[in-house]
């Protein structure tokens, strides 16, 4: 990871006070979430997957991202594959959890569930189907972003043309 330094006031000395935090590089990877064949979270293939990339060298995870799942999985489900995710990883690997929804009350109770939890960031998306403003845009990752001191990666996608 490299380091970004940000300005965030000015200090009694007249100087810039900057605020040091690491911004994600490399190859950042959306894991897919396996199941079985009755449907529920295959959490052995999970590990593997999570071992196959901290063999691999790939710089960061993504747990419940933009690959599909999460529209699809419950609340509790969603926790425990990003919890999962973390325990495996066993600190070999930056996990960043999928905390992007098209509600942003939503997303901002993901990205409160795993504060402390040792998640490296959050991915954020654009919400989908209900087409805000670039204003609505702003407003809606601006509250997520102050709802939490986890690192925020912001993402879109597209998607079918009747729905953009």
């Amino acid at each position: 990871m490299r380091r970004l330094f940000l300005p965030v006031a000015k200090s009694t000395m007249g100087q810039n006070a900057f605020l040091e935090m690491e911004m994600f590089s490399g190859s950042i990877v959306a894991l897919v979430t396996p199941m079985d064949s009755s449907g529920e979270v295959d959490y052995a293939s999970l590990k593997n997957l999570v071992d196959f990339h901290v063999n691999a060298g790939t710089d960061a995870i993504v747990s419940v991202g933009t690959t599909g799942e999460s529209a699809t999985v419950t609340v509790e489900e969603h926790i425990k594959i990003v919890l999962k995710t973390l325990e495996f990883a066993d600190g070999r690997i930056p996990v960043i959890a999928g905390t992007g929804a098209n509600a942003t009350h939503e997303a901002i109770t993901f990205s409160k569930m795993f504060a402390g939890s040792g998640i490296a960031g959050c991915l954020s998306v654009v919400p989908y189907y209900n087409k805000p403003s670039q204003e609505g845009l702003f407003q809606h990752f601006k509250a997520i972003s102050e709802s939490t001191e986890l690192p925020q990666i912001l993402t879109t996608y597209r998607v079918a043309p009747s729905r953009t």
